[in-house]
């Protein structure tokens, strides 16, 4: 007997229909003789519609209520897989994700899990009941109820077979793996059947919609083994895991980072503590800052780039002209005309010339580069957004399909 803990996203639940076909998926699993902790997320598109819900009442939503509505949408899937399960001749137990034992920290919409306390679910586990938990959520120190930002529920699912010591993780999605590319984009991407974590990671950092880049990140920690597989086809999917370094493939994917934004910072003065009071203030405010650029400063000011979650946008330039005002900058200026290409795989640690095939490759096809950024096994460059999906199948062509 296997204890086994299966994530089911919103594209695999939006309709009734669905939902029947995943219990029937699950039953089946259990009748095998298996365990089995389902995490769920919301319906569809239900968080983008409680965000525009919110937003319909005020612009800017308090984040601890904005947390306690968007929590609705995993607990509805929840209820009605029971159902379903129930329905099906099994038993079945929902919790809440704060019912399930995550805590989190306090930081509403983005929030971190500090502990997991899975008491519950193991109770109910040992009466042999299926367990379905909304993945996506938490409980804060205050009794608060939050979020763990967008695609939480992968975060869950994970945090989750580690705290109770899972034989298998598996996520369910409406695609057959991960691919080389998104394969919407790109006709001639290809499955990966195996990937580091690092290769993951930064995937999921660098626009792959597969996996929340937090949730790879806690794989990798609590060394969780995970599958990523289609809902709706057999297949054997894509396992992430620790993988050890081979020679061979340079570049295993090319990803398009869609959601990203820039701002700029005009003549900043050019003294120490500067850069750190700016990018302080962003971090105090949970915003992640993904790319930098300085330029070399004259006159003593320099501009300062720097790219931001294009949700983050209007809350990092609300902050930054607070800041602008206290260390005397000229002006701000928001772009959301960006995108961010990358290339990634663990095979450019030790493969020279990447880079300069990358940019060669762009140059060709006239597309400007306006910030690089890397790291051992990953070049991200920030274009213009209309470049965007040609530039993706350009690398592809490059550096997967020669």
């Amino acid at each position: 007997m296997a204890l086994i803990i299966q994530k089911y996203g919103g594209s695999s639940l939006e309709t009734p229909e669905k939902i029947k076909f995943v219990a029937e998926k699950v039953v089946k699993e259990k009748r095998k003789g298996n365990d089995i902790v389902v995490v769920v997320s919301a319906m569809g598109k239900t968080t983008d519609n409680l965000i525009k819900l919110a937003r319909e009442i005020t612009p800017f939503p308090p984040e601890r209520e904005l947390d306690l509505l968007l929590s609705t949408g995993e607990v509805v899937s929840v209820a009605l897989l029971c159902m379903a399960i129930e329905n099906l001749g099994q038993e079945a137990e929902g919790f809440p994700g704060y019912f399930a034992g995550i805590k989190t920290d306090s930081f509403h919409t983005k929030a971190k899990i500090q502990e997991i306390q899975p008491a519950r679910v193991k109770e109910e586990i040992e009466k042999g009941k299926i367990v379905v938990v909304a993945g996506f959520q938490g409980l804060s120190p205050e009794n608060a109820i939050t979020t763990l930002g967008r695609g939480g529920s992968d975060l869950t699912a994970i945090a989750l077979s580690a705290a109770l010591k899972a034989d298998r993780c598996e996520i369910y999605t409406d695609v057959e793996g991960v691919f080389t590319a998104d394969p919407k984009k790109v006709p001639n991407a290809r499955l990966i059947p195996v990937l580091s974590y690092e290769e993951m990671l930064e995937m999921a950092s660098s626009g792959a919609k597969i996996m929340q880049s937090r949730a790879v990140e806690f794989a990798k920690k609590y060394n969780v083994v995970f599958v990523v597989k289609s809902t709706f086809k057999e297949g054997e999917g894509t396992m992430v895991k620790e993988v050890d370094l081979k020679e061979g493939v340079v570049v295993s994917s090319v990803s398009l980072d869609e959601e990203q934004a820039k701002i700029t910072i005009f003549r900043v003065p050019d003294r120490p503590g500067i850069a750190g009071k700016i990018f302080s203030a962003l971090g105090e405010a949970n915003i992640n800052v993904d790319m930098i650029v300085q330029n070399i400063g004259r006159d003593n000011y320099a501009d300062i780039s720097f790219t931001v979650n294009i949700s983050d946008l209007e809350k990092a330039v609300k902050i930054i002209e607070e800041v602008k005002k206290e260390i005397g900058a000229e002006k701000i200026i928001p772009d959301k005309d960006i995108v961010k290409v990358s290339i990634i795989g663990v095979g450019m640690m030790n493969q020279p010339g990447v880079a300069g095939r990358m940019f060669k490759a762009l140059a060709n096809e006239n597309i400007n580069i306006e910030m690089i950024s890397t790291s051992e096994i990953k070049i991200s460059c920030v274009i213009r957004r209309k470049d965007g999906e040609k530039a993706l199948r350009i690398l592809h062509r490059e550096f997967i399909e020669t």
